[in-house]
């Protein structure tokens, strides 16, 4: 079953050409930041399903992935770029302040962008967060997958080249695709620029958020440990923690974790702002 998703439209901010799209209208404004390598897409179900509650959500296609700018430059690719890339999406929107979330790569992303400007967030959702416990097996996927990619950048091409010729059809089998039909030698700079850089704020910063936070987290996984999602919960004086299922939950049954959510928006939006300086 398809899905209809918005055309993406973009800003540009430091010379990064960041794409976007838009579910809905209102002053409550959710962005959504998507996993690695994959992009705004994601949120394909979940977008709508909050716009239809009343809130205005932004998927954004972080630098590197989706309809954004795909340099090969590892040295383009940060955490911290990327949470000032969110921060600027708002200035670009004219938006005060917003509820900021993302899954894996996008929950660290989140991370960055309320440590860079806490006065922008006004809460937070992370799902699958990468914390100090999961980079040993991340670095164990990501660096040999840099490496195959590496050696293998002809065959990669053309995998990417015949893959994007697949029409687009079922959202979620397209997610499963849409890493072939990425672009290799942006993806190898990816890997390249964040493996070997920081993986989200130090533990010090982190205590310092006092941003509402729902996290989601989930077992049997070794580079989204729940262990993360925890120490998350614990680190940040105004967290709470969900335990999915499994990281398919959100994807294949998502009327508790949706249900989860919307609850938590409905108190983020109920109450004043409130950030310790």
């Amino acid at each position: 079953m398809s899905t209809t998703v918005p055309a993406s439209t973009s800003f540009v901010h430091a010379g990064r050409r960041i794409a976007y799209r838009s579910y809905g209208s209102g002053e409550r404004v959710v962005v959504l930041t998507h996993g690695l390598l994959m992009d705004s897409r994601m949120y394909t179900k979940l977008a709508p399903a909050l716009a239809a509650r009343g809130h205005r959500v932004i998927t954004v296609d972080m630098y590197g992935h989706g309809d954004s700018d795909q340099p090969h430059d590892m040295e383009a690719y940060s955490m911290p770029q990327y949470g000032a890339d969110v921060i600027a999406l708002l200035d670009h929107l004219g938006v005060a302040q917003a509820v900021v979330g993302g899954t894996s790569l996008g929950a660290n992303v989140a991370l960055e962008a309320v440590v860079a400007a806490p006065d922008r967030v006004r809460a937070l959702v992370l799902e699958m967060p990468v914390l100090e416990n999961g980079l040993a097996a991340a670095g164990a996927l990501f660096v040999p997958l840099a490496l195959a990619i590496r050696v293998s950048m002809r065959g990669m091409r053309l995998v990417s080249w015949l893959t994007r010729k697949i029409p687009r059809t079922n959202w979620l089998l397209d997610v499963a695709i849409d890493f072939s039909r990425r672009d290799p030698g942006s993806s190898l700079a990816i890997l390249d620029g964040l493996t070997f850089g920081r993986t989200a704020p130090p533990a010090a910063e982190r205590r310092r958020i006092r941003q509402p936070t729902l996290v989601v987290g989930h077992p049997s996984d070794p580079i989204h440990p729940f262990s993360d999602a925890d120490r998350t919960a614990r680190e940040l004086p105004a967290a709470r923690l969900v335990r999915a299922s499994s990281m398919y939950e959100w994807r294949f049954s998502p009327a508790r974790l949706d249900a989860e959510l919307a609850t938590f928006l409905d108190e983020v939006w109920a109450q004043p702002m409130a950030v310790a300086s």
